[in-house]
């Protein structure tokens, strides 16, 4: 049974980016509902004193077979410093943390060969002795030829002999550093030149691109050339992917229909309404209760912010978000109010929390009513099911809370359906305000009521999302708030922000 919570691509792969004039180099794309992140590979210290430097110098020993255990490639004549292209696995556990595939060799033994011929980087090693100390830096950009399938390596014999000139394609293995007189059996071992510090190979952001408005394009800008299996982002603030590079054409496709299919539903589900409130502080002093904040309720989330985001980039900088069908907001009335203060709302959390906002006129707080209404309908329609691990007879289960279908339970392990209820079955719950639920369903068939105790890890979450089901539910069935979509609430139509967060799901009866 497939409990697929959203019909949104997701994809990630590693393909190659070019930037203007420069070589296309390998980068990670992930693409997620709302942005697509590019990522980079670099080499970073994740453990020891802070760093200034993207050099690292690192001292390894030569064994009798298999030499340095490394390859190389590049050189002055490819325009590039030598590059480390292989580490031999054997010796990979040892080498673990300090040189990686893609490392520029900068200086060997304190010489600098930065702008040396491969040949002559050859050379230096064939002679550095038993111990050689590397300056290396990781090229984030090296050239494509390193990135390409390898053909046959130039493996020299071990003699002093000249190793000829490296194609970009083939690389030279370092046992040419073999000596004749070197009767050193010792294993390889490495060491950084500062101890403590580890460094690792990792992905990196090197871009987001928001999808929200983002076009994409095929061809060279302002021409009908199309490129050949390739294309740009663009983000609506002018921010750019850089030209995206595929193997194959259906690759090229597979993505721009998976980022044109996300673009799509996020235009369907743009920004609902945003504005500025004053937040109520936790900790409040006599003279700061409160501070103004920027609310933003804008496709599956709701947004806060110090300040309006200006540019797509704000959005990923929010101060917190929510999702919008896993939090309860509720219209604060006289007794509710916790001050002087009128027009006021709270948001209950999906961990439980309470938020507390207040806006200067009537009218603004039934406009933010509405929209945390459609807002949350238009997201229970987008997504139509959502599963929670839980907990029942001390055995693992998962919970779905299916728009179509009403609430399933199933074996975790298994994927069996233990139980299934229509929402109109759901006669009545209570709970322990901590992880214990208790839902009362009537029996189709001999209308006795029957129990069923589920623990979730959460609470407020699915608390909060069978409201928004159930809300969703009955808006579905009306025909007067599908045709409106928005513009007015119509008569019957239970309002999110009219439930209150006491934890209690309400009793809602329709046809089914």
């Amino acid at each position: 049974m497939d409990f697929k919570t959203s019909n949104e691509e997701t994809k990630t792969g590693i393909y190659l980016m070019q930037e203007g004039n420069e070589e296309p180099f390998n980068i990670r794309l992930h693409l997620a509902r709302d942005i697509l992140t590019i990522q980079e590979q670099d080499v970073i210290c994740v453990s020891g004193e802070p760093f200034y430097s993207s050099e690292r110098t690192v001292t390894i020993r030569r064994q009798t077979i298999g030499g340095f255990g490394l390859s190389i490639k590049g050189g002055a004549e490819h325009k590039i410093p030598v590059v480390i292209s292989k580490i031999s696995k054997e010796q990979k556990a040892e080498l673990s943390g300090l040189l990686f595939i893609g490392d520029g060799i900068l200086q060997i033994n304190g010489i600098n060969v930065r702008s040396y011929r491969h040949e002559e980087v050859v050379q230096v090693l064939r002679n550095a002795g038993e111990e050689v100390t590397l300056t290396v830096s990781f090229l984030k950009k090296t050239p494509a030829f390193l990135k390409l399938p390898l053909c046959e390596d130039c493996t020299c014999v071990p003699s002093d002999q000249s190793s000829g000139t490296s194609s970009p394609l083939c690389d030279s293995g370092l046992h040419l550093n073999y000596h004749p007189n070197n009767t050193d059996t010792l294993s390889c071992s490495s060491w950084p030149a500062c101890p403590g510090l580890r460094w690792e190979k990792r992905w990196v952001d090197l871009r987001l691109i928001p999808l929200l408005h983002s076009r994409l394009s095929q061809y060279n800008p302002g021409s009908d050339v199309c490129r050949k299996n390739a294309f740009q982002v663009i983000a609506v603030d002018g921010v750019c992917s850089g030209v995206l590079q595929f193997l194959t054409a259906d690759d090229c496709l597979d993505w721009l229909q998976a980022l044109a299919s996300n673009i799509s539903s996020l235009t369907k589900h743009n920004i609902i309404y945003m504005g500025w409130v004053d937040e109520k502080e936790q900790d409040s002093v006599q003279d700061r209760m409160y501070s103004p904040k920027f609310l933003a309720l804008r496709g599956s989330s709701l947004f806060k912010f110090s300040a309006p985001p200006v540019t797509t980039w704000d959005w990923t900088r929010a101060e917190k978000s929510f999702t919008v069908y896993e939090i309860m907001c509720k219209i604060l009335k006289d007794n509710d109010l916790l001050d002087k203060r009128k027009h006021c709302f709270g948001v209950q959390t999906e961990s439980g929390e309470d938020l507390f906002f207040s806006v200067e006129l009537e009218c603004e707080l039934l406009i933010w009513e509405k929209a945390f209404q459609m807002a949350t309908f238009l997201e229970v329609e987008r997504i139509q099911c959502k599963t929670y691990a839980c907990i029942m007879e001390s055995h693992l289960m998962g919970l779905t809370v299916d728009f179509g279908a009403g609430f399933v339970c199933f074996d975790a392990a298994s994927k069996a359906v233990l139980w299934r209820y229509k929402f109109s079955q759901l006669k009545g719950s209570s709970d322990d305000g901590k992880s214990k639920i208790k839902f009362l369903f009537q029996n189709q068939d001999s209308k006795s009521i029957e129990a069923k105790e589920l623990e979730f890890s959460n609470l407020f979450a699915v608390l909060h999302c069978i409201h928004a089901f159930f809300a969703a539910k009955v808006a579905c069935l009306d025909p007067i708030f599908v045709e409106s979509q928005g513009n007015a609430t119509p008569a019957g139509f239970p309002s999110l922000c009219s439930i209150s967060c006491n934890s209690q799901t309400p009793k809602l009866k329709y046809a089914t």
